[in-house]
């Protein structure tokens, strides 16, 4: 089975994060994804990060009615820094069987040689970086990388962080966020403002 890991913080899971996995999913013939969700994340404050199991519920939610995407919680579990490597490591354990494939944005290879143990995570998994059109696309050098390959993905201009404001500024967020999600912004009152 070929099984895609998605990470991230998912502070609120929006449609873009749905529609990249998808694409990357239907280019790569991916069986599922994995949608995991960080504890903390190494290269990010996690100040102003909404709780780890209001994150967690929001993206249940948001993937409940698409039968490839899953949710892990293994990184919020497991506490602590979230490093991509100890995901993999343990994702390999507990499916032995799968072909798994790291799911990540283009940008994100400008700082792969930063992340902890980055030879190890490509002797353990396929790296596919989503690319975007326009500028900010992969660099030729990455491309020719083994163990990496450049998945092209439409341009899906939603930021988390700009659905944060727009909730804390009482304005609506609903073509933005799976209805589940927003439902559950309001319940909970997170960002600030009820909507």
């Amino acid at each position: 089975m070929k099984s895609g890991i998605f990470g991230g913080t998912f502070d609120p899971p929006h449609h873009g994060h749905l529609i990249a996995a998808e694409f990357v999913r239907e280019q790569q013939n991916l069986d599922r994804v994995f949608f995991v969700p960080n504890s903390i994340p190494p290269n990010k404050s996690t100040e102003g990060v909404s709780p780890p199991q209001d994150r967690l519920a929001m993206l249940r939610a948001a993937v409940k009615n698409f039968p490839f995407f899953e949710v892990m919680d293994i990184e919020i579990s497991r506490g602590g820094i979230s490093y991509t490597v100890d995901t993999i490591r343990l994702l390999k354990k507990l499916f032995p069987g799968d072909e798994l494939q790291l799911i990540i944005g283009v940008d994100n290879l400008t700082e792969f040689d930063t992340w902890k143990d980055p030879e190890d995570i490509l002797s353990l998994v396929h790296v596919i970086a989503m690319s975007r059109p326009g500028p900010g696309g992969a660099a030729p050098a990455f491309q020719e990388r083994k163990g990496v390959s450049i998945c092209n993905i439409p341009l899906i201009d939603i930021s988390a962080t700009e659905i944060r404001q727009r909730v804390g500024k009482g304005l609506p967020i609903r073509f933005l966020v799976p209805a589940e999600v927003e439902e559950y912004i309001r319940e909970k009152g997170l960002y600030s403002v009820k909507i």
